[in-house]
């Protein structure tokens, strides 16, 4: 079992940045796929971007591209999601997930963080 904590969501105005945060325990984390994921009022969680366990391939959605960047550090079991240029379009409950397959699809990953906010005024 793999429990994931993310943290560093919050409040911000358009075009400021923030950083996400997601630490892991319980499993060999370096062996692991990591994704971000986020779900906004009232519709369907989405991929965002997904970073493989070595961390020399990454993915992003279309939405995304440009102004996220995914990153990991294995030694600190903690994978990031540094957010740039920040639109209230962006405005969801961010996920992290974990997945043993390099993959943009929700349903391939197995274990998954509680959420955090993250709100864009316009």
């Amino acid at each position: 079992q793999v429990t994931l904590v993310e943290s560093g969501g919050g409040l911000v105005q358009a075009g400021a940045s923030l950083m996400l945060s997601c630490v892991a325990s319980g499993r060999t984390f370096s062996s692991m796929n990591m994704g971000w994921f986020r779900q906004a009022p009232g519709k369907e969680r989405e991929f965002v971007a997904v970073i493989s366990w070595g961390g020399t391939s990454t993915y992003y959605a279309a939405s995304v591209k440009g102004r996220f960047n995914i990153s990991r550090v294995n030694a600190k079991s903690t994978v990031y999601l540094q957010m740039d240029s920040l639109k209230p379009e962006d405005t969801a409950v961010y996920y992290c997930a974990a997945s043993r397959s390099y993959s943009a699809r929700e349903v391939d990953f197995g274990a998954w963080g509680q959420g955090t906010q993250v709100t864009v005024s316009s």
